[in-house]
């Protein structure tokens, strides 16, 4: 009995066996050469990697087909290139099993429109070479490589990303064309949208820095921008973008603005701690003296930091009491520490007003006492004008020096005939005026006023003899002892009716001694009038006058105007 059971036993392995042999047979026989199949690891090697596929032997595949070495058990997709080859061996292939698969998935991607992954290898024409792997090339077009415009095509080379599959020409040839750009844009815009839908005005967030305007730095969000302006960077003076933020950097930030519409993003730095503002009035007020940083001259004044965040201006007019600043850096450079009054503030615009003539004495104010009337100086002249003649008294104090108040006498018509710059001249204080910042000089005031000599000595009545110096149109000017002058009007310049002002004039050449009459004297405003009529009237009357107390002398006086007449003529 026990021999019989051993051999059913036996018999019943034999056609399991048999069965297997058959259902192999079957399968292999059903394989095709070129059949994508899976295989599973048997054996692994240094050299090669042992799978089975269902046929008589176990196929062999290099090691340097695969990235990473499978273990056994594991199913490897391989292409079966022969069934057995002269030495009775199963070739398959792996790498082609890879390039088979790719081409499936690629235009699986294709039609699904989900992106891919590539290496961007080669710089062609127009664009670039983009391994797709498994020795699958793409043509990627410059104009599609990035979202931006691609000033070096070199700048992309070796940058793994993913590829939308644009076109797929055929099965058999890797001839595709990619697009990185769309994927790029769909993502920044993917991401844009997810961070105005989760984040809000007061987080934090982390970027890279990308480029620089004059204006700020744009930071990368991821794929997007945000823009940390030149005044969000520090609460103090900001120069320069390059001063605070490196290209590459990636920094925090705060967000202070966000604008879905315009999908505006503003970012800041200086919002990491507290606005400087807030305590304004802790430390400073009006008429404070306070020390600051020249940061920034413009053409109307210069900007001064009194501590990070804190800048104030100092106007152009509020730089000195007595100069005139025409230019701010005549006065200080960028980076001087200078002290400077608070002349007012406005908080809620962030603005403050310095001076710096306000932590000097203003000369003026005692300028009464220094220069009072009467105080003769002797100056230079550091400006000629069609009226006069500026002379400074001192460093940005001048006295003005009037073209009437050169000469009591001469009629100066224009300074400059008189007056030179550089030329030091004496003068007399005549005007001290504090309150409106003026100074009168006189240079005739020195000596005493000869038109008052002049009066008191030549009433009008009394005569002289002067020197023609001038002929005009309307008579002739005549100048009296003292340098007065006075006009013989041409009126008064004959005697006889008949005689016209030209036939007189005549007679007359500058430089000539000239008897007149003194008819009017007016010291005030510096005018004489002279008669050359009168003066030959008067002294006809003298001579009567003279005649007539003679003859009274020696008789008893009947004496007429003909027997004056018949003496002279005789």
């Amino acid at each position: 009995m026990d021999q019989m059971e051993v051999e059913k036993n036996v018999a019943k392995k034999e056609n399991i066996q048999t069965q297997l042999q058959e259902e192999t047979l079957k399968s292999f026989e059903s394989l095709e050469e070129g059949q994508l199949v899976d295989g599973i690891v048997v054996q692994v090697t240094p050299e090669y990697v042992y799978v089975d596929v269902g046929c008589k032997s176990e196929g062999k595949i290099s090691t340097n087909e695969f990235t990473e070495l499978p273990e056994v058990n594991d199913t490897v997709s391989v292409v079966l290139v022969m069934k057995e080859n002269k030495h009775g061996e199963v070739i398959v292939s792996k790498q082609k099993a890879d390039v088979k698969q790719l081409w499936k998935s690629l235009r699986q991607a294709m039609n699904d429109k989900t992106p891919v992954d590539g290496t961007i290898e080669k710089v062609v024409k127009g664009g670039y070479d983009v391994n797709l792997g498994s020795g699958i090339k793409a043509f990627l077009p410059i104009s599609q490589s990035d979202s931006q415009k691609v000033e070096k095509a070199e700048k992309l080379l070796g940058l793994t990303s993913k590829f939308y599959v644009e076109r797929l020409y055929s099965d058999n040839k890797a001839n595709v064309v990619v697009n990185r750009r769309k994927y790029l844009e769909e993502s920044m815009e993917s991401n844009r949208e997810a961070f105005f839908n989760d984040v809000s005005i007061g987080d934090t967030v982390k970027g890279t820095v990308k480029s620089f305007t004059s204006f700020g730095a744009f930071i990368d969000l991821g794929g997007f921008d945000g823009l940390l302006h030149i005044n969000d960077m520090s609460w103090g003076h900001v120069t320069r973008p390059k001063d605070f933020v490196k290209k590459g950097q990636e920094i925090e930030l705060k967000v202070i603005r966000l604008d879905p519409e315009e999908k505006r993003i503003n970012l800041s730095l200086k919002h990491f701690t507290e606005d400087p503002w807030l305590h304004f009035e802790d430390k400073y007020h009006v008429e404070d003296k306070v020390t600051g940083t020249v940061t920034k001259l413009t053409d109307f004044g210069a900007f001064i930091e009194l501590e990070e965040g804190i800048e104030g201006l100092a106007h152009i007019s509020e730089f000195s009491w007595v100069k005139k600043v025409s230019k701010a850096s005549d006065m200080v450079k960028i980076g001087d520490k200078v002290e400077c009054m608070v002349l007012g503030y406005d908080i809620q615009a962030g603005r403050v007003s310095l001076g710096l003539k306000q932590v000097t004495d203003n000369p003026w104010n005692s300028i009464t006492e220094k220069y009072p009337v009467g105080t003769r100086l002797t100056r230079k002249v550091v400006k000629v004008t069609n009226a006069g003649a500026f002379v400074e008294l001192e460093e940005g104090i001048d006295g003005f020096l009037h073209a009437d108040d050169l000469s009591w006498t001469k009629k100066v018509k224009h300074p400059g005939s008189e007056l030179s710059v550089g030329q030091e001249i004496e003068v007399v204080v005549i005007e001290s005026d504090s309150e409106n910042h003026r100074i009168r000089l006189g240079v005739k005031q020195l000596s005493e006023d000869p038109w008052q000599q002049f009066c008191a000595t030549y009433k009008p009545g009394s005569t002289l003899e002067g020197e023609v110096v001038s002929i005009a149109d309307f008579g002739i000017f005549v100048r009296a002892p003292g340098g007065i002058e006075g006009l013989v009007n041409k009126s008064n310049l004959s005697e006889s009716r008949e005689e016209t002002f030209e036939e007189a004039v005549k007679k007359y050449n500058v430089g000539d001694k000239i008897n007149v009459y003194v008819v009017d004297v007016n010291p005030d405003k510096q005018k004489a009038a002279f008669s050359v009529k009168e003066f030959k009237r008067k002294q006809q009357r003298d001579e009567i006058s003279q005649y007539m107390s003679s003859v009274d002398d020696d008789n008893d006086g009947a004496f007429t105007l003909g027997d004056l007449l018949k003496n002279k003529n005789n």
